[in-house]
């Protein structure tokens, strides 16, 4: 028999495991850079559009998942790769999948030889920083060429019957998308002009202040803006073109991967990420406040804070000023850049994690002025919860809590700051959430299917934001503080619309974890916890806890049977951890070249077959086999059935 876990039965099995313990999503976390890809399409950097990928999407499926966590997917720029940091509407061009250019139904815009020459040129034993760097060239010197050659056969009159339908769909894309596309192409062209991507450098008088803000004009330039704007679409009209049909290359790969992918019975899940990119920072400045930027308070998970240097959206700009006595609120230019926003996301996506939902709700927001930026973070306070404080008296004006409201022996950043709110102050926090909700509720979308990133911290406007609509929050059981019984990340506390995990990509990899936890010797305390979730009868639990201990391997299966055999409906498992790799992904708060360039190994089917054989890496029939003996002696003999053939897919080489 093949490898059980990539069989019919084993879908099936796995299929009936999960709808036995009542978990409804079973989604694979990976982000662009790391998908891997053929010989012959890799440039260096991956992406989810490539036959390499298609290949591990079905790799996925086949071992049970039914859903795919994607990062964010904006355009990064050759010096910084963190998707958190990627544009907000166009899509990163470093995922078009150049082999496909080199096909008839690509259009023939690349030729292969041009394709193979910038293959064998990447830098293979170079550092990462130089390996993306080299990726990033190369794709758009690929790019460029295929753009010359459409430019140059579109319109010819023998032009292939696949290059005349590329550009009529091109030509409705362009319609489609003009809005956002004009913005995006516009500050390539500025950059052109300038030399330089960051805009807060474009200093001078005229032409060049007002290109710093050509989209939020001071008081009398709105004329001269709009002239300006006109010049600039006539002088790089060449270049503005060029953008759009690369955007339109890499929007034609992700509508075909969705396809694809509901096909296959996968939902594709968005990133909604919180920060803004310089381009959209610079084309949606008149939204953001001027004196406050956002970051992350101190926490458990990072105790200094971190300084993210984001904009802050305007709460006076979230609504149009009332027209005389009317009542009514009508959406303000914050509210209708977040419809456009959401629209888009949830036209492409089948649901939608949210980043750090609290920037939504009660953002963390420290002064501009500050040189000292983690010092700023620090002394920083909650855009909405500040009625009175005296290092921020400007805050007052945008409080919904009130004085009486606040615990001043709490933390301003602690969950408990805020005590107590009236339904009409949730309503008020809830106004940049609700846009997210209703969007989806347009778009067909369960509420099931938008996912709050709240880790350790959650204050109490958040929890009752979340909690009108029934949304649960990240359990990330790997930071469990197993001494305290009321922790946040311990399985055992889930609740059913919680998303479960034991790791995500700002974690080390569960393997990792695991070596450190037998090198500090608290693996002996891991496995007494596991072994009390797992085996609820008192006899041969410590015989089953000693298990884990002389059984390194098993003890992470325990780890991963743990997800499964809490409350939770959803399970999330980011890649390394299913793979059994061991390098991290991304170092928070660190500037790292290293960071958002962990791959998927290009041998992955053997590699995961030969670790997954001695427990090296994540054995699904294993871990739920276990989560389902966890129910008591009934699971055990009402899925008998199920167990022993779990057992038996889990013990196949």
């Amino acid at each position: 028999m093949a490898v059980g876990l990539s069989s019919e039965e084993s879908r099936k099995l796995v299929a009936a495991a999960l709808d036995a313990l009542d978990v409804r999503n079973l989604v694979l976390s990976i982000h662009d850079p790391s998908f891997p890809s053929e010989p012959d399409e890799d440039t260096g950097r991956g992406s989810p559009y490539t036959r390499g990928a298609a290949r591990f999407l079905a790799f996925a499926r086949e071992l049970g998942f039914n859903g795919i966590q994607l990062g964010p997917q904006g355009q990064t720029s050759e010096s910084n790769a963190s998707p958190y940091d990627a544009t907000l509407f166009s899509r990163n061009v470093l995922n078009v999948p150049l082999a496909n250019l080199t096909q008839e139904e690509g259009g023939r815009l690349l030729s292969p030889e041009r394709l193979a020459a910038l293959i064998s040129s990447r830098p293979t034993a170079a550092g990462p920083g130089e390996r993306y760097r080299y990726a990033f060239r190369a794709s758009y010197a690929a790019l460029d060429e295929a753009w010359s050659t459409f430019q140059r056969e579109r319109t010819r009159a023998d032009a292939r019957p696949a290059l005349r339908e590329m550009a009529r769909r091109f030509e409705d894309f362009e319609k489609e998308h003009r809005g956002w596309l004009r913005r995006d192409a516009l500050f390539e062209a500025l950059c052109v002009e300038h030399g330089q991507r960051d805009w807060r450098r474009w200093a001078g008088q005229g032409e060049a202040a007002l290109d710093a803000r050509l989209y939020a004009p001071e008081l009398g330039e709105e004329a001269a803006s709009d002239a300006r704007r006109q010049a600039l679409r006539v002088k790089y009209a060449e270049l503005l073109e060029r953008y759009a049909f690369h955007q339109f290359l890499v929007h034609s790969a992700h509508d075909e991967l969705r396809a694809r992918s509901a096909q296959a019975g996968l939902k594709l899940y968005g990133d909604l990420q919180i920060g803004f990119s310089l381009e959209d920072a610079w084309s949606w400045q008149g939204l953001f406040l001027r004196t406050y930027l956002m970051g992350a308070p101190p926490s458990r998970t990072n105790p200094e804070g971190q300084p993210w240097n984001y904009p802050v959206l305007d709460p006076n700009r979230f609504f149009e000023p009332r027209e005389g006595a009317s009542p009514e609120h009508r959406a303000g230019p914050v509210l209708r850049f977040m419809d456009a926003r959401m629209d888009k996301m949830l036209g492409e996506y089948d649901g939608i994690r949210i980043d750090h939902p609290h920037g939504l709700v009660c953002p963390w927001v420290y002064r501009v002025e500050l040189p000292d930026r983690l010092r700023a973070v620090q002394t920083g306070a909650r855009l909405f919860d500040s009625p009175d404080l005296i290092d921020h008296p400007e805050l007052a004006r945008y409080a919904i809590a009130t004085p009486e409201q606040l615990d001043p022996s709490a933390p301003r950043h602690g969950d408990g700051w805020v005590r107590t709110l009236t339904p009409e102050q949730v309503r008020q926090y809830s106004v940049l959430f609700d846009t997210i909700v209703t969007s989806a509720r347009r778009h067909g979308r369960q509420l099931t299917d938008l996912l709050g990133e709240v880790l350790s911290t959650q204050p109490y406007p958040l929890q009752r934001v979340l909690a009108q609509y029934g949304l649960g929050r990240f359990r990330v059981t790997q930071k469990a503080n197993l001494k305290d019984p009321t922790d946040v990340y311990r399985s055992e506390n889930a609740a059913p619309e919680d998303w479960v995990m034991v790791g995500t990509h700002d974690t080390p990899p569960l393997w990792r974890v695991a070596a450190a936890w037998r090198e500090a010797g608290t693996d002996r305390a891991q496995a007494e916890y596991l072994a009390w979730r797992l085996h609820p009868e008192p006899e041969g639990r410590e015989a089953f806890a000693r298990q884990l201990v002389e059984e390194p391997g098993l003890l992470v299966q325990a780890k991963f049977a743990d997800l499964f055999a809490s409350r939770a409906r959803n399970v999330m498992i980011f890649f390394s951890d299913l793979l059994g790799l061991h390098d991290v992904y991304n170092a928070p708060g660190t500037v790292n070249e290293e960071n958002w360039t962990l791959r998927v190994p290009s041998d992955y089917p053997r590699e995961y077959r030969e670790k997954r054989a001695r427990h090296a890496a994540l054995n699904l029939p294993k871990a739920l086999a276990l989560a389902l003996r966890a129910g008591g002696t009934d699971s055990r003999v009402r899925h008998r059935e199920l167990i022993e053939g779990l057992e038996r897919l889990a013990a196949e080489p």
